[in-house]
């Protein structure tokens, strides 16, 4: 079987378990028509225009019942990620075991304010506040390739408090405005029922600033490498908070570790701006487009601060990891860390910046999968778009992952899929479930 065939029959087995995973037989023609429209070569990835280049003699036809499907269809996002999540995740475990679980979000620039989940607020994409979406996610990432894992909409307070929004974009009743973090926590918790293989969660300080989501990590026995804010507080190296106060015989006992004068907690960056030099290594971390990646990093031992005079304990020890640039005025990135004290800088610092893989992620998503190309405005459509392009995804990565080494998701571009690469279930031919 040459090449060409041994694709398509890989394609074939992958469209029908997704088949099976969206529920009725005459859902398979739209999601094989949709997938292959995402696949294929063009610069829009919305409803029409694929419609148009996956058939284009009965393209009013595909068109509607490609948007049916995504926007209407009652099939499980969860169900049909799971299904491309595992499809992609044979190939990764072939080359290394899991490294990390890497929580991530992405913005989605809009125009106007009645797409589901729109406000003026940060948007990665853009590096500034405007009006976008923003997306959760959790990807399954080790050296040589990443799985998207999980995909969820943040929905901003002002769009869970106001009733007539929600109904318009069919927001259903269970989604309330949520911190990121929380929604990161309960796609984790999703992930550790299916029992994926764990491993330490990376997050950027979006997340890690938050305590109650590095606590949570570690009650779920999980560790982590999280980004924190500069002005993080932290005992430094061999210090920790006063024990309780003495018992004075009157009212209860004292039971709170404390603070006192002349001991308390500092901040991350003043703890690193005190560094001696000999704490400071120069470490490479990988080989990037423009060379080898390196800066200089510090790592210390210290137990964080955060209302621990309201515990009976101080915080456990855990790694302080700074990263400052030799030609930096300040330091620029701080991470807390539990992972084991034996580890050696390098693989903390690579754990650390493993972040960099979902940033090309989303990257290769929007612009050769067109994730953020989806023109409706409804909960169940942003949902099914984005977990499509994830299906994509996951093919061409299972694809790459045959390879040995995996080369970069760039050598299989969409528009490099093989000539006559349309679908055969398009404008509504029905497949067998």
């Amino acid at each position: 079987m040459d090449e060409l065939a041994v694709d398509r029959a890989r394609f074939d087995d992958y469209l029908q378990r997704l088949c099976d995973a969206v529920g009725h037989a005459d859902r398979c023609g739209p999601l094989e028509a949709y997938l292959t429209g995402l696949l294929l070569s063009g610069e829009r990835k919305s409803v029409e225009p694929m419609g148009a280049k996956v058939d284009p003699r009965h393209v009013s036809r595909t068109h509607q019942s490609m948007h049916h499907f995504v926007s209407t269809a009652a099939w499980d996002d969860d169900t049909l990620l799971a299904v491309a999540r595992d499809h992609a995740l044979t190939q990764l475990e072939r080359h290394a075991p899991i490294s990390a679980w890497v929580v991530d979000d992405t913005g989605i620039p809009k125009k106007g304010s009645h797409s589901v989940g729109v406000v003026r607020q940060y948007c990665g994409a853009l590096g500034k506040t405007a009006n976008c979406q923003v997306a959760v996610s959790v990807s399954l990432v080790n050296k040589t390739m990443s799985v998207p894992a999980a995909w969820r909409l943040y929905l901003p307070e002002i769009w869970g408090e106001d009733p007539e929004r929600r109904r318009k974009a069919g927001v259903p009743n269970e989604a309330v405005h949520q911190e990121k973090w929380r929604i990161a926590l309960e796609e984790i918790d999703r992930l550790l029922l299916e029992d994926l293989p764990p491993a330490p969660v990376v997050a950027d300080a979006g997340y890690g600033s938050a305590t109650e989501f590095r606590d949570e990590l570690t009650r779920r026995g999980l560790s982590y490498a999280a980004g924190i804010r500069e002005d993080t507080g932290v005992w430094p190296p061999g210090q920790e908070p006063l024990p309780a106060k003495p018992y004075s015989g009157q009212g209860r006992p004292p039971t709170s570790v404390r603070r006192g004068k002349g001991h308390q907690p500092v901040s991350a960056r003043i703890l690193a701006e005190g560094l001696p030099t000999a704490a400071w290594n120069t470490v490479r971390w990988r080989e990037g487009t423009k060379g080898t990646m390196l800066s200089r990093f510090a790592a210390v031992r210290v137990r964080p601060s955060h209302r621990d005079y309201l515990r009976r304990e101080a915080r456990p020890v855990e790694w302080l990891l700074i990263e400052w640039p030799p030609r930096e005025p300040k330091p620029t990135k701080y991470w807390l860390s539990t992972v084991p004290e034996e580890v050696e800088l390098s693989e903390l610092v690579s754990l650390a910046k493993i972040r960099w893989r979902i940033e090309r992620d989303f990257q290769e998503r929007k612009d050769e999968l067109g994730l953020d190309h989806y023109e409706g405005r409804g909960w169940r459509g942003f949902h099914h778009h984005g977990v499509l392009c994830i299906a994509a995804y996951c093919f061409l990565a299972a694809e790459r992952g045959r390879l040995s080494p995996p080369q970069p998701l760039a050598f299989l571009k969409p528009a490099q899929v093989p000539r006559g690469f349309a679908p055969r279930g398009a404008a509504g031919t029905r497949r067998k479930a």
